[in-house]
């Protein structure tokens, strides 16, 4: 089995900063992407950001130039720097991966974190 465990939530002020970490552990041969997305109350899950194992990146665009999502593939560890949070960024992030596990070939496997709450309130 994998598991992803996500940390680093928490309570901040608007244009303050948070780093959340996702570590992916378990029968790993590989993981291709690795991301981040947010669910607030009331709404869908978005996409936030991801990060692909060669180290190309997206992002939502109402956190460009704002959040970096960077990885650690010898730690199987993705990380989201989050700087000038807004009120708006309230929401459970939650940690994705798509994995390929020993003795399984080329399938993939999805994975989530358990979630991890960020607020941004003065």
């Amino acid at each position: 089995q994998v598991q992803l465990v996500e940390s680093g939530g928490g309570l901040v002020q608007p244009g303050g900063s948070l780093r959340l970490s996702c570590a992916a552990s378990g029968s790993i041969f590989s993981i291709n992407a690795m991301g981040w997305y947010r669910q607030a109350p009331g709404k869908q899950r978005e996409l936030v950001a991801v990060i692909i194992s060669g180290g190309s990146t997206n992002y939502t665009d109402s956190v460009k130039g704002r959040f970096t999502i960077s990885r650690d593939n010898a730690k199987n560890t993705v990380y989201l720097q989050m700087n000038s949070l807004k009120p708006e960024d309230t929401a459970v992030y939650y940690c994705n991966a798509d994995v390929k596990k020993m003795g399984w070939g080329s399938k993939v496997f999805h994975y989530w974190g358990q979630g991890t709450q960020v607020t941004v309130s003065s």
